[in-house]
């Protein structure tokens, strides 16, 4: 890289061989230059995160949900470290009281709520194994889940009793005691009593404790603390063994990076719960902020009404999938392009004048304090007037959004990257950096990095502009996959994890992910398409909400599965005077033609290659969505399971569809 403004050079490249492909030089965060952060004193386990903080701000909120009166909801009621501390305590000997100890897998299984983060924190408490389960799994993927980890005991939203319930008699071999966070029917006593199992309620298991008092084991940073299951875009999902020392690492990088860029935690910050905290990305958020002290609310469950809990809860941090913030973006354009003229006029200034500002390297608090009091805070009282920093991961982020949250929202919105199997956050980009825009950002300051060339797509670690995988290491990685030492030594060589993406270094030293490298199939010809980035070019069309890009090795050309954008087709269907619904928009050859011109123009511009263009599509209202198993919990599209779905569709194009042009 021509110049390492974020990043310095620790390992020169490695010689290539004929076994092992050439890999460029490693690289680390600039805020390590000096060596990693050094272990927290006293913080050996995720045990330890939560006990000292009880020590440090006994008084200071620390779980909230909003109380319901009369069906209305109302203020957030808050609980207390030190009380929640005492239901750590209760659960944990309840816990014992049934038999179960250090190693014992634990499942909890539900959206985030209080109980959640309590029965997490007595499974650290004790030792055992904390295994979650995504709200959305459905009762295949919890038996597959229980059966594989061994799950003895489980914690679940009331509402997830019967969905788990479906999983026996299989489960039962395994899971002898279940509790609902909520109460339990007498139906559902006998219909686990006859499976040799028991359930108990909430507030029943709090109490079976009573009285009894349990020493805590002794916690080893070595020692795991979960199997976070990955959701799976193929094939099983794979336990990851989280260990206390991944957890308590990241912590002290995390802690040097705020630090540094002058964004530290304090016990005033407050957070909304909303990701699944069984997706690694919102776990480690919310240990960071129980080591600050800080206060974390949760969401009623309801995507539809979660701007209205973020405008209660005035959060000061908030993260994101790209998907959550795609919807602001969209709410927020509607109703712009909805006002009147003068305003539209106003904000569009507005909106150039701060950018330009924003683009010479004026903080974006400097860049038009005016403009932000009278134009743009109305976008900050809408995610409750408190919010200093957006942070989107689990997928990319479009940079067009990016750059429209990153003017308007009077906040910083910065990307960040990580896998389950290197603890989350392991690149991200800084405040106040424009040029970070679509990036990633360096590496945080506690891994190494460096690219791997992949010969067969092109990429070349050791060119002027180095591409290749991102191979990761440092004490943030994973254990190895539960029962599944062939896997973990695929991706585990020398100490370095494999991703799978795709990254370009920037010549100031961050990482971009251009691509995934099992993503890539052959055409007929003998063309290789690597079809994660071009999903990203076309994802571009501002008519395209999603998009799906598929070739056949039997066929010459590509097909694509588009969710259209409603208001855009709408918008095109007024101004050719087709007066058809939606869902009967997507079927008229019209509106495919207009997609697919649409795409054939981002393809020029782009100068994609002429095998890489779009020749048939097939329009679907429907958005791609776990209910059909089409995307992970985490939004990453299923490919084996939307080639199954859209079989019939696919093969209708490929019969139909207009051959492409010699």
């Amino acid at each position: 890289m021509a110049q390492n403004r974020y990043v310095v050079e620790v390992e020169k490249a490695k010689e290539a061989t004929e076994e092992r492909p050439s890999v460029g030089p490693v690289y680390r965060s600039l805020f390590a230059k000096d060596g990693f952060p050094p272990p927290i004193e006293g913080l050996e386990s995720c045990w330890d995160v939560f006990r000292t903080s009880v020590e440090k701000h006994p008084k200071q909120p620390m779980l909230g949900r909003r109380e319901i009166m009369d069906g209305k909801p109302g203020k957030y009621k808050w609980q207390s470290y030190e009380e929640v501390y005492d239901l750590v305590l209760k659960a944990g000997n309840s816990i014992r009281r049934c038999g179960y100890g250090e190693g014992v897998k634990c499942g909890i299984y539900g959206a985030n709520c209080p109980e959640w983060i309590i029965s997490m924190e007595a499974c650290n408490a004790h030792g055992l194994y904390c295994v979650p389960l995504y709200d959305t799994l459905g009762a295949g993927a919890v038996e597959f889940i229980v059966s594989h980890a061994e799950v003895s005991i489980a914690f679940a939203e009331e509402k997830k009793i019967p969905e788990l319930l479906k999983t026996f008699p299989t489960a039962a071999n395994y899971l002898k005691t279940l509790v609902s966070f909520g109460k339990v029917t007498t139906e559902q006593k006998q219909e686990v009593e006859q499976f040799g199992s028991k359930i108990h309620s909430w507030d029943e298991f709090l109490q079976m404790g009573h009285g009894q008092s349990f020493d805590l084991p002794v916690k080893k940073k070595s020692g795991i603390c979960s199997i976070m299951y990955t959701s799976g875009t193929t094939g099983d999902p794979k336990g990851v063994l989280i260990s206390n020392e991944n957890i308590v690492t990241l912590l002290a990088g995390i802690k040097r990076l705020l630090e540094r860029v002058n964004e530290q935690l304090t016990e005033k910050d407050v957070y909304i719960s909303y990701l699944p905290l069984a997706h690694i990305f919102d776990r480690v958020i919310e240990e960071l902020f129980i080591w600050h002290g800080g206060s974390i609310g949760f969401w009623r469950g309801d995507v539809k009404l979660l701007i209205e809990d973020i405008g209660e809860l005035k959060p000061s941090i908030f993260c994101a999938a790209p998907r959550v913030l795609d919807r602001i973006h969209s709410g927020l354009t509607q109703k712009i392009s909805g006002g009147g003229f003068l305003k539209k006029k106003l904000f569009n200034f507005a909106y150039s004048y701060k950018l330009k500002n924003m683009k010479k390297g004026l903080k974006h608090e400097d860049a038009a304090p005016l403009f932000d009091k009278f134009v743009f805070n109305k976008v900050k009282q809408r995610l409750g007037g408190k919010v200093r920093l957006i942070l989107s991961g689990s997928a990319p982020l479009s940079m067009h959004v990016e750059g429209f949250l990153r003017v308007v929202s009077c906040a910083h919105v910065i990307q960040g990257y990580g896998l389950t199997e290197t603890c989350g956050g392991t690149f991200s980009a800084l405040p106040n950096e424009y040029a970070m825009l679509g990036t990633v950002g360096p590496p945080v300051p506690n891994v190494d990095v460096c690219l791997e060339s992949v010969p067969e797509m092109g990429y070349d670690a050791l060119a002027s502009t180095p591409r290749g995988e991102i191979c990761i290491k440092g004490k943030t990685l994973f254990s190895g996959y539960h029962k599944r030492e062939d896997l973990t030594n695929e991706v585990l060589v020398d100490g370095w994890f494999h991703t799978g993406d795709i990254g370009e270094w920037q010549p100031n030293g961050s990482m971009k992910i251009i691509d995934r490298k099992k993503n890539i199939f052959k055409l007929s010809q003998g063309e290789y398409v690597a079809v994660e980035n071009l999903e990203t070019i076309f994802g571009l069309v501002s008519a395209v909400e999603s998009i799906w890009v598929y070739g056949s090795s039997f066929e010459s050309y590509l097909v694509a599965i588009v969710n259209p954008k409603k208001e855009a087709l709408e918008g095109w269907a007024k101004e050719n005077g087709i007066t058809k619904d939606f869902n009967s928009l997507c079927e008229d050859s019209r509106a495919k033609a207009f997609i697919l011109e649409e795409l054939t123009k981002i393809a020029k511009e782009k100068k994609l290659k002429g095998f890489e263009y779009i020749k048939a599509v097939h329009l679907d209202p429907v958005p791609f969505d776990m209910e059909r198993d089409l995307i992970t919990p985490s939004y990453k599209k299923k490919r084996p399971q939307l080639l199954k779905y859209y079989q019939n569709v696919i093969d209708n194009m490929y019969k139909n569809g207009s051959k492409p042009s010699a």
